[in-house]
């Protein structure tokens, strides 16, 4: 509720969480703040990317994707624009190859599929990755409508 408090007192609509190490791939309310939860995770003892959103804005969600417990989309329609929110964590340096190349290999394919002329806002921890593509916002913020 802390974080919910902070979103609310910065006028915060979307937040990216990491590490949360949360099980399961559900959503939940947070309490009567109006304020939503999506997260995925496999494992209690690592990983795991969430999405808090707002009150304004939960009621424009359209779709959720879950891919493994590194990845969380949410899309949503505002009027005539669409809207896709990720937060991604990526494998840090130590861990095996095949699961980092699997990581990206993953974020690729969720990103290609997404239309064009859809906005891409991509939040989380790259562990120091660069991602160079012309239509994802990296760490942007989006406030008020």
């Amino acid at each position: 509720m802390e974080v919910v408090d902070t979103m609310a007192r910065r006028k915060i609509n979307f937040m990216c969480l990491l590490e949360t190490k949360w099980v399961r791939k559900k959503e939940k309310e947070l309490d009567s703040s109006g304020f939503k939860l999506w997260y995925t995770g496999e494992v209690r003892s690592r990983n795991g990317a969430d999405i808090i959103v707002d009150k304004e804005w939960k009621k424009d969600i359209v779709d959720v994707k879950r891919i493994g417990d590194r990845i969380i989309a949410l899309k949503l329609v505002v009027e005539q624009d669409t809207f896709n929110v990720i937060s991604a964590y990526a494998p840090r340096v130590g861990l095996e190859e095949h699961l980092k190349v699997k990581f990206w290999e993953e974020l690729e394919g969720l990103i290609q599929d997404i239309l064009l002329g859809e906005q891409i806002f991509l939040g989380g921890d790259l562990n120091g990755h660069v991602v160079s593509v012309s239509r994802v916002c990296i760490g942007g913020m989006v406030s008020g409508r």
